[in-house]
């Protein structure tokens, strides 16, 4: 029997690795980057520390036999896995390659996914999926759809447990959106990344809409109409910064912490530029960017799904180099108002953030849910629930900054200490009441106000009367309500002081299964 050298076997597996890298190809490889795309490993590269990756299962292939796909066998399977690090820190990958067979899922396509996913869990570390696939390989039929079910089902398992990013950067339809939409956040690139259940033709087939894909489903559409995505890039090289500035603020895993940021920002910084920026006046605007930006770390703010819902923010950033997240209704659009959207946005935001132990800074300048035929038929009712579920039901830290309007229902739900809020502040101008002053006069002093010789004198006497009397935040800080006036500036301080003060919370919640969450 005669053996093969050790250089011959080295030659032969050396030949596979280049096989294996070469994708699809040079004619599919030149055909992705005409588009703009990277490949599936220029990808992972991009995205984590250089020379970090570490790849499995580089020469899984499919084993269908129909519709000669026993001669379309690519090393890889169309999906590069293995894991590596972003800022030093372990993270799990996976990056379908749209130069094999469209970067379609198979069977063996699927598993590799299921694989890195159980590896991310079993040792605690993020996963991290890069999506550009033409979707289930029609050839692989049941055996494919099968395989998606198994990602989904993993998705669910890993929630809360590890955070999941899901980055698309091609198309994704049908079946295949459900394993981002089950994930904590997607990113998108704009012009390439493509997210719907029916493409255009199909649509047009069945309804006779026309539509592109683009406008159907592109980043622009997914990030500011759906809601679907959470962030928007213009450039591969922009959405893995995005990436890797998100992951900065999160834990490995539930059961860790989030890593603390050096700063020389002072704690004590007391910017007296809060008062001006605050109108004391309720009925004018002002972007509550411009607070963030002054009570933050290095006025460093990482907002989450920008283009959505902008009435209400959400986001993170840190105090004193501890990772936090933001909540703050936004008076600069709608008034600050809750709706449906917002509603929406806020409360998974807010179970995020619990689920990772982040603590959430609430900062409220609410003047109630937004009326109308419309909100009340979008079901203002289940989603205004949905907003009192994920604070009633959070146990990390919760710290509310009442800056100005907090009325009736709304004031409850931004996190009031009815549902749990461990230490509320107000600020001098803060009005926490049922209704605004205008409104309530109007009520309260009805007759008196019909009966007097001058109405409009005395209606503004009775409005004057009623926020001298109410709309201020001295009546709630005797009630026990707000724990602490403060002055503006003293914003940032105090928080320091509150999570410093209540950063050992621990909440022993009754003995279930799990709520049934409004939908």
């Amino acid at each position: 029997m005669e053996f093969r050298t050790i250089e011959e076997l080295c030659g032969e597996l050396e030949t596979k690795r280049k096989t294996a890298c070469a994708g699809g190809g040079d004619a599919a490889v030149a055909k992705q980057k005409a588009k703009g795309k990277g490949t599936a490993r220029e990808r992972i590269a991009g995205l984590l520390d250089a020379g970090s990756f570490v790849e499995i299962d580089e020469f899984v292939t499919h084993r269908c036999n129909n519709f000669d796909m026993a001669e379309k066998k690519i090393l890889g399977d169309g999906v590069v896995t293995g894991w590596g690090t972003i800022d030093g820190r372990k993270v799990f990958i996976y990056s379908q390659d749209f130069t094999v067979l469209g970067g379609s899922l198979g069977e063996k396509h699927a598993d590799k996914i299921c694989k890195v996913i159980d590896m991310a869990m079993q040792t605690g570390c993020p996963i991290i999926g890069i999506l550009d696939s033409g979707g289930a390989r029609i050839q692989e039929a049941i055996d494919a759809l099968n395989g998606y079910g198994k990602i989904f089902k993993r998705n669910v398992q890993a929630s809360g447990v590890i955070p999941q990013i899901s980055i698309i950067m091609g198309p994704n339809a049908g079946g295949a959106v459900y394993s981002p939409a089950l994930t904590d956040f997607i990113f998108m690139v704009e012009k390439t990344g493509i997210m719907h259940i029916t493409g255009p033709e199909v649509i047009r087939a069945v309804t006779g809409e026309l539509v592109t894909s683009e406008e159907l489903g592109g980043a622009e559409t997914q990030n500011n109409i759906t809601g679907n995505a959470h962030f928007i890039a213009k450039d591969e090289a922009e959405c893995f910064a995005q990436v890797r500035k998100v992951l900065s603020y999160l834990p490995c895993n539930n059961l860790d912490d989030a890593p603390d940021k050096n700063t020389a920002d002072p704690i004590a910084r007391a910017d007296i530029k809060l008062r001006e920026i605050v109108p004391v006046n309720p009925n004018k605007s002002y972007d509550v960017h411009e607070v963030l930006k002054l009570v933050l770390d290095d006025g460093e703010f990482t907002e989450v799904q920008a283009g959505f819902a902008k009435n209400i923010l959400t986001g993170y950033g840190h105090i004193d180099g501890r990772s936090v997240g933001i909540i703050a209704n936004n008076p600069d659009c709608i008034s600050g108002c809750l709706d449906v959207d917002a509603s929406d946005k806020a409360s998974r935001f807010i179970r995020h953030c619990d689920a990772f132990n982040l603590p959430i800074i609430t900062f409220v300048d609410v003047p109630g849910y937004l009326p109308g035929v419309d909100q009340e038929h979008k079901g203002i009712i289940r989603k205004g629930a949905k907003l009192l579920y994920a604070y009633s039901e959070a146990t990390v830290p919760l710290i509310t900054v009442i800056m100005r309007k907090a009325y009736g229902g709304a004031y409850l739900a931004m996190s009031s200490k009815s549902l749990g809020a461990d230490v509320v502040l107000a600020w001098p101008q803060a009005e926490i009441a049922v209704m605004g002053a205008d409104g309530a006069a109007n009520i309260v002093f009805r007759k008196e106000i019909e009966e007097s010789d001058d109405p409009t004198k005395t209606r503004y006497a009775k409005i004057d009367e009623y926020r001298e009397a109410f709309a201020n935040p001295y009546r709630a800080a005797e009630r026990g309500f707000v724990d602490r006036v403060i002055m503006p500036e003293e914003t940032r301080h105090v928080i320091a002081q509150a999570l410093a003060g209540i950063d050992s919370k621990r909440v022993t919640a009754p003995a279930k299964k799990h709520g049934v969450i409004p939908h």
